[in-house]
């Protein structure tokens, strides 16, 4: 497997990464032998969208005719997937989960293989779009061999990628993405659940949100954090804070938790912006801690903090 040119490509498991993955890197010219997932008719439906490609009966003829073999199955399937495959030297094992290491590929390690991994910094719905979003977004590489690390970079970047070699600690690397990406649903979930609490209904909510969103990620991207921070914590609006916490409790208790874990830590976040003092944020703080009914204080303090920026 020369460094300098195109591997051949086998793909196990047929899901949405697989797909995108497949599909791009055959577009961008590398040439996909062979694909095997567990369900038969989606492994042929890929075979057929890729040049050359064939619906390999097996795991192993996967392995035995790419000089990369992609184990783009689930996180918990891999190690013993790649188990389940004989494996020799000058072949290549790679995974796709970002929270892992190598070491889920041991078993091909141990058999003289070179490991490695790919992981997209992106959130995939379906095939298509995944196809489209790989196009700037971030992608982890590792490699047990500079070879095979070139190899992993060059990929990424022919499908549209940002490769980057991450220092340690894949776990925490996974985890910011999972606060940023999957969690961010569950918070849009809260939010357009209010909805009905006030007339509207949780579809209405979602539409009426998605364009506050996209503000302010747009913002983030602009300005930056904390510059992008907007809202009442911002603007030093104990006063808000706390009726917001007094509705809350009344009309949704389970919100109130995530409510006050998220305001707590945006109170560092305006303090970093310089749009509160020490004495605002400390104020916050003890509204956010139930320290006392402080909203009638609050509220005579917030007059004089910063107004206009963000109805939100």
């Amino acid at each position: 497997m020369d460094r300098s040119s195109r591997p051949k490509l086998g793909f196990i498991g047929t899901g949405v990464v697989a797909t995108a993955l497949a599909r791009g890197l055959s577009d961008a010219g590398y040439e996909v032998v062979a694909v095997h997932g567990r369900n038969r008719r989606r492994t042929e439906a890929l075979a057929r969208s890729l040049s050359g490609a064939v619906a390999a009966p097996s795991r192993q003829a996967v392995a035995d005719a790419a000089d990369v073999a992609v184990l783009a199955v689930s996180d918990d399937a891999i190690a013993a997937v790649a188990a389940s495959i004989r494996w020799s030297p000058g072949r290549a094992a790679v995974h796709c989960n970002g929270a892992a290491s190598l070491d889920l590929l041991q078993a091909a390690s141990d058999a003289g293989a070179e490991v490695g991994v790919l992981h997209p910094l992106q959130s995939f719905a379906s095939a298509d779009q995944a196809q489209r979003l790989m196009r700037g977004s971030a992608f982890r590489v590792e490699a047990s061999s500079g070879r095979l690390q070139g190899l992993l970079e060059q990929m990424a970047i022919a499908v549209g990628g940002r490769p980057f070699v991450l220092g340690a600690n894949p776990t925490l690397y996974h985890v910011s993405a999972v606060l940023a990406s999957n969690y961010f649903v569950t918070l849009l979930d809260l939010a357009s659940a209010l909805w009905p609490e006030f007339g509207a209904t949780r579809e209405e909510g979602l539409r009426a949100l998605l364009p506050l969103v996209r503000g302010t990620i747009e913002n983030v991207d602009r300005l930056g954090i904390p510059a992008a921070l907007t809202g009442p914590i911002a603007r030093g609006d104990a006063g808000t804070v706390a009726h917001h916490l007094e509705v809350l409790g009344e009309l949704a208790p389970h919100v109130v938790p995530v409510y006050k874990e998220l305001a707590l830590h945006t109170v560092s976040v305006a303090l970093a912006k310089g749009t509160i003092d020490r004495d605002r944020a400390r104020l916050l703080t003890e509204t956010l801690s139930g320290a006392g009914a402080l909203a009638e204080s609050a509220g005579a303090v917030s007059d004089e903090s910063e107004g206009g920026a963000g109805c939100e």
